[in-house]
């Protein structure tokens, strides 16, 4: 079979051109064109009115070996785009070994750990999945108490419990991270398995949504416990058993529970999500080797998703192949911060996403069909561990998570201490007044907003930032700095606030068995980067259990 890449057609062409392209670009006849499928499909719209899709198609013709040929011979043969179609399954490190006592152990069941549990549950390793939060359906209903009822569960919410803060989410799954090994297809391919739409595995930007998510999640789950690993809901691990031996070394020998009983593993992958905090905490004091890492804060901005259409896609906005558009955009500041969009959501809602009482948080969430009236992003500033010291002047690699709380706290009272989110017309922000009333964009985010001066609701470096970005993203897409649109805040969990550092062979530095891994760690960013994570995870674990013969190698 053959890949072919970079066919250009129009967005409206008909439902021969892409067989025609593929005949003309390898100058075979049609009879000689056996079959084909779409490895990829994007789209070029840099120039509004002439959008063009871009494809990448894996071929089968009776001239493969004669044009293999002319490509050894020459390599501008048929453009030069032509090759061997790569072969991206994926092949397992080991298997289980008679010898397996101890099962391995993954805390944490959002797409690192559901990733992680599942790798290890193929290889016949049976793993045991730890999970503080509820099952996928119970954990929606809680969710559900907060953003219709303000009734928040610190247990159960959009950032714990089975799925992940990627269950609330848009369901993105397309990441900038190196795949040599196609980790990221073995997640694509899981997925669709799992339920997902089967385009997911050919469009440029695949994403699922909420609705579609909560099903794949129940059904990997299903997978797991068939191949013999167990999931444990509602376990909370809140110490880890460390061993030194007469050398020094620390080894992991297990967990202790909420409940005060202990688990024995020699192998814990901790697939925390970023807003562990308890977790990092308790993992501090245990002596974990962790830093401070660098993250970003801002706000979530909404407009009508229909003026983000018309400005990407101009006279081609609604076409079914282009969906609702998105956007990416950067502004580096006078004041040498770097304000940027984050975790773009078209047609989707801003929703309450705290997991602490007393604060508010907010993030975005799509379903599968984004059609919901506004468009929403985050707005965020990108900040350092040295901005942290204001808030914990001790050096401790947890003083971000201080930072976080502080901010979220002040959005709590300017929201008036209902878990409604402060918010602020665009128009009133940039010109330094309080929002007395909504415009044309209504909030999407549940349990409400509450009008206010946004000024006080981040510091002072972040909003003069925020205040010289929006005009010159509006010079990007017109309208984006309208009147009208929406900021509310705040948007503090971007990605984890530190590093739980490990070395080449997944392993912490200063503690053997322990394989820190995903978000939480600081490994990842969003569902696709942190499953993958969770697929590497599970291989160190493989490799370590073979290195010590309760595995064998496959």
């Amino acid at each position: 079979m053959l890949r072919l890449t970079d066919l250009k057609l129009p967005l409206d062409h008909d439902s021969d051109a892409l067989r025609a392209a593929i005949i003309e670009r390898l100058g075979i006849a049609d009879d000689e064109l056996t079959g084909f499928s779409v490895a990829k499909r994007s789209y070029d719209a840099r120039k509004r009115g002439a959008i063009t899709l871009i494809y990448a198609v894996d071929v089968d013709t009776t001239r493969e070996a004669d044009i293999l040929m002319r490509l050894e011979v020459d390599d501008e043969a048929v453009d030069g785009k032509v090759g061997p179609t790569p072969d991206t399954s994926y092949r397992p490190v080991a298997t289980a070994s008679p010898q397996q006592a101890l099962r391995p152990l993954v805390v944490g069941m959002g797409p690192c750990g559901l990733f992680a549990g599942l790798i290890l549950a193929q290889m016949g390793l049976r793993p045991i999945i730890l999970e503080r939060g509820k099952n996928v359906r119970e954990r929606t209903v809680d969710t559900f108490g907060l953003w219709r009822k303000k009734i928040l569960n610190p247990e159960s919410n959009v950032q714990y419990g089975e799925g992940g803060a990627g269950t609330f989410s848009d369901g993105k799954l397309y990441s900038q991270i190196s795949d040599k090994r196609h980790y990221g297809r073995k997640v694509l391919t899981e997925f669709v398995k799992a339920g997902a739409p089967e385009e997911i595995l050919y469009v440029s930007k695949p994403h699922i949504g909420t609705f579609r998510l909560v099903s794949m999640v129940e059904r990997m789950r299903a997978d797991i416990e068939a191949l013999g690993g167990e999931i444990r809901f509602s376990h909370r691990v809140d110490d880890l058993l460390v061993e030194t031996d007469a050398g020094g070394a620390r080894h992991v020998r297990g967990v202790t529970l909420a409940d005060g009983s202990e688990l024995r593993a020699d192998h814990v992958v901790m697939a925390l999500g970023h807003s562990a905090r308890d977790t990092f905490f308790m993992l501090h004091a245990r002596g974990v080797y962790m830093e401070a890492k660098p993250f970003s804060i801002g706000f979530r901005i909404e407009h009508p998703q229909s003026l983000i259409d018309r400005a990407r896609f101009g006279p081609q906005a609604g076409h079914p192949l282009l969906g609702a558009a998105d956007y990416k955009l950067v502004h580096h500041c006078r004041n040498g911060r770097s304000v940027y969009s984050f975790c773009m959501c078209p047609g989707g809602t801003v929703v309450a996403a705290a997991s602490e009482p007393g604060r508010v948080v907010t993030n975005g969430m799509s379903q599968y069909s984004r059609n919901e009236r506004n468009a929403n992003a985050a707005i965020v500033v990108g900040i350092t561990p040295e901005d942290y010291t204001e808030f914990d002047p001790s050096g401790s690699p947890l003083a971000g998570i201080a930072l976080q709380r502080h901010w979220e706290e002040q959005a709590y009272r300017l929201g008036g201490e209902t878990y409604e989110a402060p918010g602020q017309r665009v128009g009133d922000f940039l010109r330094h007044q309080a929002s007395a009333g909504f415009g044309s964009v209504l909030p999407s985010y549940t349990p409400g907003v509450k009008l206010c001066d946004l000024s006080t609701a981040l510091p002072r470096y972040a909003i003069d930032a925020i205040r010289e970005a929006l005009p010159a993203f509006g010079r990007q897409i017109k309208g984006f700095d309208m009147d009208d649109a929406l900021l509310t805040g705040v948007e503090t969990r971007t990605s984890s606030p530190l590093r739980m550092t490990r070395g080449v062979d997944g392993q912490s530095l200063n503690t053997r068995g322990l394989f820190p891994a995903g978000e939480g760690a600081g490994y990842a960013g969003g569902i696709l980067s942190a499953g993958v994570d969770g697929i590497r995870a599970a291989e160190a674990v493989a490799v370590q259990m073979v290195a010590a013969g309760i595995a064998r190698a496959a």
